[in-house]
């Protein structure tokens, strides 16, 4: 396995794991694995407020028995609507602390296809569109595949509770 190794001299090299051989990088500087770490941690962040949000407002906003009703109307049973509640709730605390984050964020892609599909697939492209087009929930799905690919990063409880 190759791994990138920073030495303290601002340095990176590529590691070989099995043989211990060190490469130094060349061509164009690699990421900063600290920044990474951090980003990741940040729209961790970002996306956890997301659904509390969304939650939040099903609850508070619309109540649980009135989304119930709009998800209905759009065909889907109501039940449903308690679901999507709980994954946003669920799902959104697991991003906060990071906990199996490449597996909740994929796991949550669907639920927000879902809203493109039943709701704002048919309104356009734009959010700005009456009643809220596609181009929100479509980014959010691109931040919660980006959340994927880079894992917990920092500050995570899953990899300090062997989760990860």
């Amino acid at each position: 396995m190759i791994r990138g190794t920073r030495l303290p001299n601002g340095t990176f090299y590529l590691e070989d794991t099995k043989s211990g051989s060190l490469h130094q990088a060349k061509g164009a500087p690699m990421k900063n694995p600290v920044l990474v770490e951090y980003a990741a941690l940040l729209l961790r962040i970002a996306l956890a407020l997301m659904f509390f949000a969304h939650a939040w407002l099903k609850i508070k906003v619309f109540t649980p028995a009135g989304a119930a009703k709009y998800f209905e109307s759009l065909g889907v049973p109501g039940f449903l609507a308690y679901l999507t509640m709980a994954a946003e709730i669920a799902g959104g605390t697991l991003l906060l602390l990071g906990i199996e984050t490449r597996w909740v964020a994929l796991l949550l892609v669907p639920l927000i296809a879902g809203t493109i599909v039943l709701v704002h697939g048919k309104n356009g492209w734009l959010f700005t569109n009456k009643d809220g087009g596609w181009e929100y929930p479509a980014f959010w799905i691109v931040g919660l595949l980006v959340l994927a690919a880079l894992g917990d990063g920092a500050v995570a409880l899953g990899p300090a509770l062997g989760l990860s």
